[in-house]
């Protein structure tokens, strides 16, 4: 013990990097290496590629224009928040950094000339600042880039004069002329249902809408209140307002009316906002009011906008109309259906042994049904809860997006090998396998049951089944008591097979009878878990990188020996189980460092032939008329990969993409990504897959089931082309 105890504090002292001389310390260019590309007319792009165990500050970033050239606001990602003990709060970047600097030149200018200062530090003991650098960038312009002006000083600040009056005929917008605001900044309105409206602001390219600037209200409405739930947006420095949040191309503003409408058939709503082109004008505070209809969901703008106008505003996706007895019917389905996916059917092995250990006890069938949909129903009723709660807050939840976080699925990957572990006979916590409670409980008897169907809940939340997709995206907008009972129907369906077992004497006659070969059949059964724990791992090393898989491993080889140990101490003394507690202590020392690991850079390319997803890309695309494969997907997505595997990964989808001439892009929601959460939020999906197809002459995107078939895809992409 004593020797196991020496080697433990070696491995612990061992973890963080040793330190280096300041000799090693890189050159400054080295450490952070500048790259920069023009050739996008009007934006500049910089790429920061940096060294290992070096990081930059996102305040310490200058840029200053040189002859010729007006720069208009950067637009840097955020960084990684902590305190430092000499700045204060700042904001970091490790590893890369991609920042994009609109910019103007004066007629004649045919060079983009500027100066780019930065700073960082090298992290590890003895940390040593670099002084702050500046490099010089100087890059022949584009085409086209040449005749572009600066905005005029009058027209570059907030007030417009006669600048407005000047560009008041303008029918298109440019680089340096200014649309007038009715045509930069359209605004539409409809009621999907009575309680539920939805605002579109529809900008060209180069303009983008304020946030915190916008104000909703309703006129003569009293009792009733606007309730927006806002989508994620680009952050942006703005040199009045400081950092703010902005929205470029689209933006679709799902908005909840709460109070008592009695028998109102319209609403009078009034809307003021402020927006700005991109390194030009920037408007006042523009005002429009709208009347919306709440049954028909027609429009009239009382400030010019044309009624027939209104047609084409439509939800994008599904809208929210789905009744709250078919969204019950659709959940009771897709928990049904739920049992035959890959991410539950580990979990409900556990559950078969037990039943079938049950033998021809219909008492003891009965205890096990009730208390493991216990459990699922539980858990279903939390995770409701859950999402209203944060949904009240204005943060957006989307189904599965618990394994974003690289500590959850650590913890369950070490709670999955703790249940091969236990099936495969190293240690045992009852008498049977259904009393392990999915190892998170070490009571026999009901306690078990329960943990079970707790387990079973969050395994099964990665998934996606047919009919959940509706259901799900009924309740994230649904009253709350709706809602509820919708994720209450979804517990059900996941319970139903064993609650049919425990209370049909008919089905539960037709279960093998108990024997030796149960033991077997538990220790087989333990693969799966362990395959399940390598395939979280997998999805771990997608999110964090190397660095992150050894520490998991670290721990998952902590907890088998903390479990090895607590069934060897079950008839030692004190000093054996205090060291149960010791060695349960060090699994969470990696486990505590797991949530510390930075996130890599991916690449701007996922894979040959496939682009990735950005709302940029994907505006270029449909503006030249190509049809578009949407695929948002995610690591930990079984569905995702299901129909990988049978659709997407197939030479005959290659084949359809060549034979349409569509481009195939996928978004990885796989960690946290704002971008792709709104283009989900705008297609009312609660989670992934989503798939959405855009024809090549512009409309509605079409969005797919959730589960493809090759003739599905083959289809719309058929139809799309033409």
């Amino acid at each position: 013990m004593r020797l196991f105890l020496v080697w433990l504090a070696l491995l612990l002292a061992a973890a963080p990097t040793f330190a280096q001389s300041t000799e090693d310390l890189l050159p400054v260019t080295q450490a952070y290496q500048l790259s920069a590309d023009a050739s996008t007319p009007g934006l500049l792009e910089l790429h920061w590629k940096i060294a290992p165990d070096y990081y930059l500050y996102r305040g310490r970033m200058k840029f200053q224009a040189g002859a010729g050239v007006s720069l208009g606001a950067a637009q840097l990602p955020n960084g990684e928040k902590h305190h430092d003990e000499y700045l204060g709060d700042v904001e970091t970047y490790h590893h890369s950094i991609d920042a994009s600097l609109p910019y103007t030149v004066s007629a004649g200018t045919t060079r983009l000339r500027l100066s780019v200062q930065y700073q960082g530090c090298h992290e590890v003991d003895p940390k040593i600042c670099y002084p702050p650098h500046t490099e010089q960038i100087d890059l022949p312009l584009p085409a086209g880039s040449a005749a572009m002006q600066p905005p005029p000083p009058a027209v570059a600040t907030r007030s417009l004069g006669a600048a407005l009056q000047a560009i008041g005929g303008s029918s298109s917008a440019t680089d340096d002329a200014a649309l007038p605001p009715e045509q930069a900044f359209r605004f539409d309105a409809l009621a999907q249902s009575p309680h539920q409206l939805l605002l579109r602001w529809t900008m060209p390219k180069g303009y983008y809408l304020y946030r915190d600037q916008t104000r909703l209200t309703l006129s003569d409405a009293a009792g009733l209140s606007l309730k927006p739930a806002w989508p994620a947006g680009t952050p942006h420095h703005d040199e009045h307002y400081g950092d703010v949040t902005v929205y470029f191309g689209e933006l679709d503003l799902p908005v909840t009316v709460e109070g008592n409408l009695g028998d109102r058939r319209q609403l009078k709503l009034d809307a003021s906002f402020q927006g700005c082109q991109q390194g030009g004008l920037c408007y006042p505070v523009m005002d429009r009011s709208v009347s919306i209809d709440l049954g028909g969901g027609s429009l009239s703008d009382d400030v010019g906008t044309p009624p027939a106008a209104s047609p084409t505003i439509e939800p994008a996706g599904a809208p929210v109309s789905l009744g709250l007895i078919a969204a019950l019917l659709l959940a009771l389905g897709g928990g049904l259906v739920l049992n035959l996916m890959p991410c539950v059917l580990p979990v409900l092995s556990i559950k078969a042994v037990s039943v079938l250990e049950s033998g021809e006890s219909r008492r003891s069938a009965r205890r096990h049904a009730l208390f493991y949909s216990a459990g699922v129903l539980g858990s279903f009723a939390a995770l409701g809860g859950g999402i209203l709660a944060l949904r009240a807050t204005g943060h957006a939840l989307g189904w599965g997006t618990q394994l974003q976080q690289p500590l959850v699925v650590g913890v369950l990957a070490c709670v999955m090998l703790a249940v091969g572990l236990s099936m495969s006979g190293v240690v045992q916590f009852g008498t049977s396998l259904g009393n392990t409670g999915a190892v998170l409980a070490s009571r026999s008897g009901p306690a078990g049951d329960f943990f079970t169907g707790v387990l079973a809940v969050v395994v099964a939340s990665p998934c996606t089944a047919p009919f959940m997709g509706s259901a799900l995206a009924y309740a994230f907008a649904a009253p709350m008591l709706s809602a509820l009972l919708v994720f209450l129907a979804l517990g059900l369906g996941l319970a139903l097979p064993f609650l049919a077992i425990g209370f049909v004497p008919a089905l539960a006659r037709l279960l093998p009878k108990p024997g030796r070969w149960m033991e077997t059949l538990k220790q087989v059964l333990a693969f799966p878990m362990y395959l399940t724990a390598a395939w979280l791992v997998w999805v771990l090393a997608n999110q964090r990188g190397a660095d992150a898989v050894g520490l998991v491993l670290v721990a998952m080889v902590l907890l088998a020996m903390t479990l090895w140990w607590f069934e060897r101490s079950r008839s030692r003394g004190t000093i054996s189980r205090l060291a149960v507690v010791l060695l349960a202590l060090a699994t969470l020392v990696p486990m505590l460092l797991l949530s510390q690991v930075p996130r890599p850079s991916r690449s701007a390319v996922t894979e040959q032939g496939v682009v990735a997803y950005s709302p940029q890309k994907l505006t270029e695309l449909r503006a030249a008329g190509t049809p578009i494969f949407v695929d948002i997907t995610a690591d930990w997505c079984v569905t995702c990969k299901a129909n990988e595997h049978t659709v997407l990964d197939t030479q005959s989808f290659r084949n359809l993409l060549k034979r349409t001439g569509a481009v195939y892009m996928k978004g990885d929601w796989t960690d946290v990504d704002p971008t792709i959460s709104a283009f989900l939020q705008k297609y009312h999906s609660p989670g992934v897959p989503l798939y959405v197809v855009f024809p090549k002459n512009g409309g509605a995107g079409r969005q797919l089931s959730t589960v493809l078939t090759s003739s599905l895809v083959e289809q719309a992409l058929t139809e799309a082309s033409r």
